[in-house]
């Protein structure tokens, strides 16, 4: 897509930002600064002092930043300013068009997305964990407001739609759809170390490597496990994203936990296939998560997305082989990615393509998935489930990803944060309705929830 027209608005598109101050809400604050369309019009964390470090730290102007604590001191608020407010709700009150939601809390992101299409606010949301649960009402409730719900690219969801819906339009017949993990498999062949890139520094003996470098099928990919295994686990961040895609696109999980392959960027073509052709696959049509494994001087795929998709004619693909496109040793399918999310780097383009054209509004997001929750080891009654860590984790219990018809009534796994078990669960449950106090049921969240359940 040429963007250059985009860039030819006088109106500014008013914006205000949610969690701002670490993460996605502070590249986002970087990068919307360098963007004439966009006025940044408020901005909002649950430490002011952090939000107000924050725009200093990116470049604006002191003399333009007002703090704010009710809705009067807002509207006496000369428009040239930039508003900061602790208490999120504020943020509807500052005459914005748009608003990026980026918490990951899942209080916060429904309140603001409901409040905010009511309102006449387009919405770009970040926190992946609110949408898992409640994309198909708040795409529904935007379409019918006409006003903008959608994921914001930058984050490896709305990345990953975009690649499968040029896909369609191009008429590739896709296979699958997925991303690499957050962190790579860094392999030093001198030493035979491998780092997991999760800043932590781990290193892991792995000589043996060398015999499994080159892909042949899957028992390459059992070795590589069985090497490495005691850095691998299910990613809940991972199993959240595939969930959203899921949502909009209507593929399935390729299983409830994913196949997370350890694999390089040249194999995927190889290994993301049906069965029958040598792949990992049992059906097609499906969303799913590998591990990237490189050497320490490869460039890494940096979370980025991938589409596999089936080619029938010789002659393509002698052609994309001749052009160094990723082409599988059986001649059948290729792979085409995007080895990036730069988080609010990329989130300009979402607000503007919004705004400007309605690009992200529709209707049929359905919930095609739902990210549960699965008991590792028996819980006793009265256990309370707390969301924790960076990647918004939970004790004790693994996420899966089930199809719809699957689920049952099963959970949702991050509406389980602060539920408390009316009874034991056992290992290997998927925790349920029936699991838990009856508090849920009144809970927003979970209705918004069931409202997204009762479209057809």
């Amino acid at each position: 897509m040429d963007y250059t027209n985009l860039l030819n608005y006088d109106e500014k598109i008013k914006l205000g930002i949610i969690g701002a101050s670490q993460g996605f809400g502070y590249t986002t604050l970087v990068q919307v600064k360098n963007i004439e369309q966009i006025d940044l019009r408020v901005v909002s964390s649950i430490d002011i002092e952090e939000s107000y470090k924050a725009l200093v730290e990116t470049g604006y102007n002191k003399e333009r930043i007002v703090i704010c604590h009710t809705v009067e001191e807002i509207k006496k608020t000369d428009e040239s300013k930039i508003i900061i407010v602790d208490d999120y709700k504020l943020v509807l009150e500052a005459e914005i068009t748009s608003i990026i939601e980026t918490t990951g809390n899942i209080t916060v992101g429904t309140y603001i997305s409901e409040n905010a299409l009511n309102k006449g606010i387009n919405v770009y949301m970040v926190s992946k964990e609110t949408d898992s649960f409640a994309g198909p009402y708040f795409n529904q409730l935007a379409y019918e407001n006409n006003v903008i719900y959608t994921l914001v690219n930058g984050d490896q969801p709305r990345n990953l739609i975009d690649l499968y819906s040029w896909g369609r339009l191009v008429g590739l017949d896709i296979i699958a759809a997925g991303k690499s993990s957050e962190y790579d498999f860094v392999w030093d062949r001198d030493s035979g170390e491998v780092t997991y890139t999760d800043g932590k520094e781990e290193y892991f003996s792995a000589k043996e490597l060398l015999h499994y470098w080159e892909y042949k099928d899957k028992t390459t990919l059992n070795q590589r496990y069985e090497i490495l295994k005691g850095l691998t686990g299910t990613i809940a961040a991972d199993i959240c994203e595939m969930n959203l895609v899921s949502n909009v696109t209507g593929l399935l999980p390729a299983n409830s936990s994913l196949n997370y392959p350890i694999a390089k960027v040249n194999e995927l073509a190889d290994i993301f296939v049906p069965k029958e052709d040598g792949g990992i696959l049992d059906h097609s049509g499906v969303v799913d998560v590998f591990y990237q494994l490189r050497e320490k001087n490869e460039p890494s795929f940096a979370g980025g997305v991938f589409l596999i998709f089936e080619i029938k004619n010789k002659k393509m693909i002698d052609l994309l082989r001749g052009k160094g496109h990723l082409i599988s040793k059986n001649e059948k399918y290729g792979c085409i990615y995007e080895p990036y999310h730069m988080m609010g780097i990329e989130a300009p383009l979402s607000v503007i393509l919004g705004d400007r054209l309605g690009i992200g509004v529709r209707n049929d997001t359905r919930q095609v998935s739902v990210m549960v929750g699965v008991a590792e080891d028996e819980i006793k009654k009265g256990h309370t489930f707390k969301v924790y860590g960076h990647h918004h984790e939970i004790e004790n219990v693994t996420p899966r990803l089930l199809e719809i018809d699957k689920a049952n009534n099963a959970v949702p796994f991050y509406l389980l944060n602060d539920i408390k078990l009316k009874k034991d669960i056992k290992k290997g449950d998927v925790i349920s309705l029936d699991d838990i106090d009856d508090e849920l049921i009144d809970n927003k969240a979970f209705n918004i929830y069931q409202k997204g359940l009762e479209l057809k």
